[in-house]
């Protein structure tokens, strides 16, 4: 184990940082946490994801103007301590490390719901075992060696996607009269709001979800060729790539069969296979499942990348013990790596102990990480904005409607927290500031061991 370079290798190249950016957007907040949603909003799901993912473009243009502006390894740690202060920085890439050590657990938890769809006797810790070790071993390998697994199976993910949509309206197009196919689905049995605007409401914090991994292009910027052309390109596209993968998506299957007819049972089974299932497209329903892991897979590949980019940077600023900026010959952060695998691990174990309440309290568990992740990022912006100002800089990709729309973005995230805290989530906010708390020990430890 060689620690020949103290750097990153710029070894991901514009496609892909394409498709780490569309992978990204594309897991099983979509494929899998719809099913709840579905049962408690109806039709009006495509709305509540339209919502999410523009609100959650706007804070990807607040980071994106900061790391088309200076591409380094954990962008968001970086830009807090330069722009915010000391503990910002220690709070934000720490923040940033969990949330992304806890999307993986779930996208790993995910996988083993696949598995089972085809084999249910294989138990859950099996299946997240036996992934667990593949894409550890991935992740020690060369940065290129990330890029090229990420960028196909993201194409995997968005070639099947596309293909989704085009034989769901190919279906509705050919449907006879008297078929349950039909557009009419979307509004026709108890309206698009079939449970009233609440139904909507309530459930925009699960929604949010499914946006964990879309901030993943930040952490990619170290390791990009060219990322002053690359990075806002792939940023601009994230917008469309939401409005085709979840707002075009959704409202082709759910005009397949109608939303009340649908057997989703529990957060254990995906929308997507049951609905082809049930229309007695078997072959569809299984390519489907086939799919969707693939796409788990690839979302759990990029947060192991993003959680040792993440430790990386942030050893090497002192923030955490110094064998985390460890290289190896392949230019990876080892030690980063598999100390993150380390803790991943209590994966295998919660799917032991708590197969059918795992996922769950997974989910709602990487939503407070996330909007502690995203409030953070456009609060750093503000006060980046006040620097490029009095310097009188002009940066190369300036974010959208800003300063407005960082107030948006904060609002919105408030109101996020008091869903939560009403529909009886009130672990996961009080987790919050906990855990800042927890931090700031934590922060005041590693201040007086470097003095």
């Amino acid at each position: 184990m060689s620690n020949t370079t103290s750097e990153l290798q710029r070894g991901l190249k514009s496609r892909h940082i394409q498709l780490i950016a569309m992978g990204g957007a594309i897991g099983t907040g979509l494929f899998l946490g719809s099913a709840k949603v579905i049962q408690s909003a109806g039709p009006s799901i495509i709305l509540g994801y339209a919502i999410g993912g523009f609100m959650v473009f706007l804070i990807l243009r607040h980071l994106g103007e900061m790391i088309a502006h200076e591409p380094v390894a954990g962008s968001f740690s970086h830009f807090a301590y330069k722009y915010w202060g000391k503990f910002p920085g220690f709070l934000t890439g720490w923040n940033y490390w969990i949330l992304n050590i806890l999307v993986a657990m779930t996208e790993l938890t995910a996988i083993a719901k696949y598995i089972q769809y085809w084999w249910p006797h294989i138990p859950a810790w099996i299946s997240t075992l036996f992934f667990f070790v593949i894409v550890t071993a991935l992740n020690t390998l060369n940065v290129k060696f990330y890029g090229e697994s990420e960028f196909w199976l993201s194409i995997i993910k968005v070639i099947a996607v596309i293909s989704m949509i085009v034989f769901g309206i190919y279906l509705i197009i050919t449907a006879p009269a008297l078929s349950s196919v039909s557009i009419t689905n979307l509004w026709t049995h108890g309206g698009f709001f079939p449970h009233g605007f609440e139904g909507l409401f309530y459930m925009l914090a699960f929604i949010m979800f499914a946006f964990g991994g879309i901030d993943l292009i930040g952490t990619a910027a170290a390791e990009a060729e060219n990322p002053k052309e690359t990075i806002p390109k792939a940023i601009n596209q994230v917008i469309f790539r939401i409005f085709i993968f979840y707002v075009g998506t959704l409202a082709i299957l759910l005009s397949l069969i109608p939303w009340n007819q649908l057997e989703l049972g529990g957060l254990d089974k995906s929308p997507f296979v049951i609905i082809f299932s049930q229309l007695g497209i078997g072959w569809a329903a299984h390519l489907l499942n086939f799919i969707i892991l693939t796409s788990a897979l690839s979302v759990y590949n990029s947060s192991m990348f993003a959680n040792s980019r993440m430790l990386f940077s942030l050893a090497e600023q002192g923030d955490a013990p110094r064998l985390f900026s460890r290289i190896n010959r392949n230019g990876t952060p080892i030690f980063a790596t598999l100390f993150a695998s380390g803790i991943i691990f209590g994966c295998v174990i919660l799917n032991y102990l708590f197969p059918e309440q795992a996922l769950g309290h997974l989910m709602y568990i990487v939503v407070g990480a996330l909007v502690l992740n995203w409030a953070v990022i456009s609060l750093i912006h503000l006060k980046f904005r006040k620097t490029m100002q009095k310097h009188q800089i002009k940066t190369h990709f300036p974010a959208l409607f800003s300063p407005f729309s960082n107030y948006l973005a904060l609002g919105f995230i408030s109101l996020i927290l008091c869903i939560m805290w009403s529909q009886g989530f009130q672990e996961s906010v009080l987790m919050i500031p906990i855990w800042i708390i927890l931090m700031f020990i934590c922060f005041k430890y590693f201040k007086r061991r470097s003095i």
